[in-house]
């Protein structure tokens, strides 16, 4: 089957899919036996336009038409066992099914087409992803490294976090960020962020001069025109206007030194999973997030923890602290973490993800990304 004709199809077992177009015919054929036997005041052909408005709702114009002609076939059918087709009742009847049929054969085309445009666009949402959002490298030096993006919209294929990574001489640098709000906005912050990350992190440039030109690369989308031009108040707004920003956390971990450098602009804590316990690595002083250095003054304060081999990093966005059960709880991770200490980055990503999608009912308010990073015994 051409793989554009896929989206048309219900998403249900073959099975399934083939009981529901029998569904139709099966509509058909009762109606037709019924309206022959029953008295000749019952007319029971009218109940026959059901068959292709049903079918346009999930097959294509070409199936709607057969559907439809069958229809018409079986009230000529009628029309002859009873009458005639020259009958004043039964040919209204039939010039009626014929249109309800053309309507519904327009209707089925219409939605077949809009569906080719949704799936039009999901190939170019996967192909701006794999530009933007590139896929974390397995292995870096001595880490293992593991990565999930779950966007909160079905339709959608990244909205405004991010995550990359990059190797340097003497280690690999680490980013997670989550940009304000959703849509091209969002995405377009998190585009700059991750561009000025991926062009500094593998020069030999500290921490704080990285996040200087993290900031710059926020700062040029409002000169631009992408954000606010004017002041700004400490509520992050610009005349009314919202301000942009995205946190992140910048982290440097080296290949021969058992710690991890950080700093952390205004996001969630990475967690640190050793020996059964899960360790959150609060920052004595954190930094504002990224793009707020005209409100905030920047103080930018790099960190060092403990990051010994067997030890395994968790980095994630607000999405995954903020999903929601059905009593509006929020998700709580580290106490879920607790039980999959010691697992390996994919296996402790693949049973994160599905507890929190059960957990928040397959449907997550925000879009959450998760990077998991394993420190491993350097090669000799």
């Amino acid at each position: 089957m051409d793989p554009r004709r896929r989206a048309f199809v219900p998403r249900l077992s073959r099975r399934g899919g083939r009981l529901l177009l029998a569904a139709p015919f099966a509509l058909i054929a009762v109606v037709t036996v019924v309206d022959v036997v029953v008295p000749p005041e019952v007319h029971l052909g009218p109940f026959l336009i059901a068959a292709p408005a049903v079918t346009a709702s999930f097959a294509g114009p070409r199936m709607t038409a057969f559907v439809g002609a069958v229809a018409v076939l079986a009230q000529s059918t009628v029309a002859v066992a009873r009458t005639s087709l020259t009958d004043l009742n039964h040919t209204y009847q039939i010039v009626a099914l014929v249109l309800i049929s053309i309507i519904a054969t327009f209707f089925a085309y219409l939605r077949e087409r809009d569906e080719s445009r949704v799936t039009r666009l999901r190939s170019i949402a996967h192909a701006a992803q794999s530009v933007v959002l590139r896929p974390l490298p397995h292995r870096s030096g001595s880490l293992r490294i593991a990565s999930v993006y779950l966007a909160a919209e079905e339709e959608a294929q990244m909205g405004g976090d991010l995550y990359a990574a990059a190797r340097t001489a003497h280690g690999t640098r680490l980013l997670i960020g989550d940009a304000r709000g959703k849509g091209l906005d969002a995405i377009s912050e998190a585009s700059l962020v991750l561009g000025a990350f991926r062009v500094t992190a593998v020069r030999e440039t500290d921490l704080p001069e990285l996040v200087g030109h993290l900031e710059a690369g926020v700062g040029s989308a409002e000169d631009s025109g992408g954000g606010p031009e004017a002041g700004s108040g400490v509520d992050g707004t610009v005349d009314g206007t919202e301000e942009a920003f995205v946190t992140a956390l910048v982290l440097d971990v080296p290949d021969r030194e058992p710690v991890v450098r950080l700093v952390n602009c205004g996001h969630p804590p990475p967690l640190l999973l050793r020996e059964g316990r899960v360790i959150p690595l609060d920052t004595a002083d954190a930094s504002p997030p990224l793009g707020l250095s005209d409100v905030l003054t920047p103080e930018v304060t790099v960190e060092t923890f403990p990051f010994d081999v067997g030890d395994v990093l968790l980095l994630y966005t607000d999405g995954v602290v903020e999903a929601r059960d059905g009593s509006r709880a929020f998700y709580p991770l580290e106490e879920r973490l607790t039980a999959w200490v010691g697992y390996d980055p994919p296996t402790l990503l693949g049973r994160l993800r599905a507890d929190l999608q059960a957990y928040a009912g397959g449907h997550l308010g925000d879009d959450a990304a998760l990077v998991a990073v394993q420190r491993l015994a350097p090669e000799p």
